[in-house]
This record gives structure tokens, sequence and C-alpha cells, in this order.
């Protein structure tokens, strides 16, 4: 029964699942900090791109992560998340192609997506900034759309849990596992031992009886 599941647990089927699991472990782990733990961490926000104007750089379903930033350290090319109107909630993400200063002497950015042929009507004043663009996944952004913040809680408190316990499954299984190896391996050395000095044994005896069989008389 050892030599099979030894046989199961290091056969080339095992190797590849326990691999392919780790694998999607770290993948969903990795998503987990990257569009949670660190923009939380960071202090920035969270947006699903709806559509297709910076396309092909953020595609519609991308989500993008937005970090604050200072006005004076925006550069030409940079792509900013910005208020269509200053102080309301809708908000648009293109890129900086132009920096200029308004009569008040105020940095303003003209705009333009990466997918349109003409720049934005209105220039960008800094009150409208929320933050340039940090990084972005594609498609992830529907998920994030489609979960309310309720819902988002529950599913992030399900899917953490249920990584944490199989991260320690399989940490525990790996464990045990080396542990049953170890005492294979020592099971074995003993039944080498034994056999040889059970061999011993019967070598003694056989040149005892061998000798008695050989014994002069006068």
């Amino acid at each position: 029964m050892d030599a099979q599941h030894r046989a199961q647990r290091s056969g080339p089927i095992w190797w590849i699942t326990s691999i392919a699991s780790w694998l999607l472990l770290l993948v969903l782990s990795a998503l987990i900090i990257a569009t949670i733990v660190v923009p939380y961490l960071a202090g920035a926000q969270r947006y699903t791109v709806l559509t297709g104007s910076m396309s092909p750089t953020y595609k519609p379903g991308s989500l993008i992560v937005v970090k604050e930033a200072d006005a004076n350290d925006l550069a030409i090319g940079t792509p900013i998340t910005f208020q269509l109107e200053s102080g309301k909630p809708t908000v648009v993400t293109h890129r900086i192609i132009a920096i200029s200063e308004n009569t008040r002497g105020e940095r303003v950015f003209t705009t333009q997506g990466d997918a349109n042929s003409i720049p934005d009507e209105k220039p960008v004043i800094p009150e409208q900034i929320r933050g340039k663009v940090w990084y972005s996944f594609p498609y992830l952004g529907y998920v994030h759309s489609w979960l309310t913040g309720e819902q988002r809680k529950i599913i992030l408190s399900i899917v953490v849990t249920a990584l944490a316990a199989y991260a320690v499954y399989m940490f525990v299984s790996g464990t045990r596992e080396g542990r049953r190896d170890r005492r294979n391996r020592a099971a074995n050395v003993d039944d080498v031992q034994m056999s040889d000095d059970i061999q011993l044994s019967e070598t003694a005896t056989a040149s005892h009886n061998e000798s008695a069989g050989h014994v002069t008389t006068l």
C-alpha cells in the first residue's frame, strides 16, 4: 500500500497537478494583493474602463488603479483620470498631450484618448484630476463593476479563506508526506540491516555445523 501510495505521489500526473495547484494559488493571491491590498495601502482608487477611447492601451473592461499625483509632477504622455466637470463624480481616463497655463497661472492639461482622432474639447485643471494611472489589468473591471461593495466584501472573504485553507492543506499534506517518506526510508534501512544480520547468522550456523561434522576421533 505504501509503495502504491508513493508511486501515486511521485508520478507525472501528481507533479503536474501539484505544480498547477500552486501556480493557481500564487496567481490568485497575486491578483488579490495587486487589485485590493496594494491600492488600499497606497490610498489608490480602482476604476473600470467602460469605453474604447483608450484602446488598445486600456480596453473596455480593464481595471485601472489610479494613484494620486501632484499636478506639477505630471508630464506629457501620462494617462490621467479626471472629472469631466469639477466636483462631479463622472470621470474619464485620457492621456496628456499638451501642458500650458491659464490666465490664473495654473497648469492646465490638454488630453486625448489613444483611440480618438481629436483632443478633448475642454482643458483639464488640477482640481479635476483624480490621479494618474498606476497599473491595470484587462477584463477584471467587469468583475469590479458587477460586484457591489457588500458583495465584494463577502466574495473577498470567501476567496481569501479558501486560499488560506488550501495553502494550509498543501503545506500540511507536504509535511506529512515528507515524514511518511522518512519513516519508510528508515524502515527500509532496518529491513536491510535485519536481512544482513539473518544472513550472517545463517552463515555462522552453517560454518558451525560443518565444523561439528568433521570432528577427528582418536
